[in-house]
């Protein structure tokens, strides 16, 4: 099995750590435009979703752990700003990501990716979060 994972949603690693800071701030907004999709999964749908994989004895192949219901860079944007009661307001340009994370970052994060996990539900995953706004306000 193969699983390819979606930004996990958890405040104290990855993309959600880094982005609470600037939020807070006031500094917080989209990136690079904002239009992108913006694939996204809380992380007890992560672990979930690999601990369902390796007891399914019908899960092959790849898999994609991610959110059913992907957003835009700037639905994310507004919904994280929501939640933590602060403006969304301020546009990161693309240049600033690649200069603070590496071109090929910024790259993946200016293009996007609407990434949906067709086979883990066709082979009857539950999502525990699926829906953005509360999956944010049970982490934070």
């Amino acid at each position: 099995m193969i699983t390819r994972t979606a930004p996990v949603l958890d405040p104290r690693d990855g993309l959600l750590k880094e982005l609470i800071t600037p939020f807070k701030l006031g500094v917080g907004g989209p990136i690079a435009g904002g239009s992108q999709y913006l694939p996204w999964i809380h992380i007890d749908d992560e672990v979930g979703i690999l601990l369902w994989a390796l007891d399914n004895e019908a899960v092959s192949g790849t898999l994609n752990a991610a959110s059913p219901n992907p957003v835009t860079n700037r639905e994310f944007a507004k919904t994280l700003g929501r939640v933590l009661g602060r403006p969304a307001l301020v546009p990161v340009p693309g240049f600033a990501v690649s200069m603070m994370r590496g071109r090929e970052l910024a790259e993946t994060v200016k293009a996007g990716q609407r990434v949906l996990p067709r086979r883990a539900l066709d082979l009857g995953f539950t999502f525990q979060h699926p829906e953005l706004e509360p999956a944010l306000r049970d982490l934070l």
